[in-house]
């Protein structure tokens, strides 16, 4: 899936809005290489706040623990660009809110930062239902910082409505 403008962003986020207020549901979110972008796509909906309960931008290392409750010994065994690291950040979303569902980003937008076994365009996501349900999974992007970061945002949108349809993520 390659979304190339906002305003399939926008569309997409749409989608995952009727979903969750079809459900009674809120959605929180916590991103990391993506800065506040799925965020930003999602309250530039009118009518989101029935909806999107709110969002963490835990960039560093520190704030992840902080905020989210990510813990040393994952973050130290699996590094903070993991399906792990993006599970606990999930799940520390949903706790740290009055949301029921939740969704995490997290990877290497580039240029810099890439290494063998985590190139750039890496990204990690995490899909959690306050019920237990939940999906990971990761993608390898390509392009330039602002198209790994926009095709994170809609691969993220797209899991959320996978989740919510309680399916595996379409992220081909």
């Amino acid at each position: 899936m390659t979304i190339l403008d906002d305003r399939a962003l926008l569309l997409l986020a749409g989608h995952v809005g009727i979903d969750l207020i079809q459900q009674g549901l809120m959605l929180a979110s916590a991103e990391s290489c993506t800065g506040g972008w799925l965020g930003q796509a999602i309250t530039s909906k009118r009518g989101s706040s029935a909806w999107y309960e709110r969002g963490f931008i835990t960039y560093s290392v520190v704030s992840k623990q902080e905020v989210l409750g990510v813990s040393a010994a994952t973050l130290k065994q699996h590094g903070t660009v993991s399906e792990q690291t993006a599970q606990e950040m999930a799940a520390g979303a949903i706790s740290h809110s009055r949301a029921q569902v939740a969704v995490a980003i997290t990877g290497i937008a580039g240029p810099d930062g890439g290494t063998a076994e985590k190139p750039v365009g890496m990204v990690c996501f995490a899909w959690a239902k306050k019920d237990g349900l939940a999906l990971s999974a990761t993608r390898h992007f390509s392009g330039d910082r602002e198209a790994v970061r926009r095709q994170a945002v809609a691969a993220a949108l797209q899991g959320v409505l996978d989740l919510l349809r309680e399916s595996a993520p379409i992220l081909a």
